[in-house]
């Protein structure tokens, strides 16, 4: 063989070793009473549980509580399964978070309540087309 044929082979073994450890980091998104069973079992890596924020018949969002400096804040968030539960977040408030549709809260479990590391949003307004006349 070749020397560059060797090269070769170690550079694709090496891509494939480096896609298998990417993978194994990958995270799927689970409800809270799977969350915290993983929690329960030994498991601390961040958990991604996608949910929506809870609103009044009128729209308004509900559960909403900052901290007295706000610095940091705490929410209820109803995952896929409909079960609410209490979500503290040591950051302030995010702009767009009470405009948002759907939340991901990444973090993890400690005691019976869910700390989020991350949180990330989708809002109604990125995603609604918008349609553009010209006028004649």
């Amino acid at each position: 063989m070749k020397a560059s044929h060797i090269i070769g082979i170690i550079v694709i073994a090496v891509a494939i070793g480096i896609i298998i450890v990417t993978a194994g980091d990958a995270s799927s998104y689970v409800t809270f009473d799977q969350a915290k069973e993983m929690a329960d079992n030994g498991n601390n890596n961040s958990i991604h549980v996608v949910g929506e924020l809870p609103k009044t018949g009128s729209g308004e969002i509900t559960g909403i509580e900052p901290s007295s400096d706000k610095l940091s804040f705490s929410f209820v968030m109803v995952d896929e399964n409909k079960k609410e539960q209490r979500v503290f977040y040591n950051e302030p408030m995010p702009t767009d978070f009470k405009r948002s549709e759907k939340v991901v809260v990444i973090g993890s479990y400690k005691e019976n309540l869910f700390i989020a590391d991350k949180i990330l949003m989708k809002c109604p307004s990125k995603y609604q087309e918008k349609t553009v006349t010209a006028g004649i």
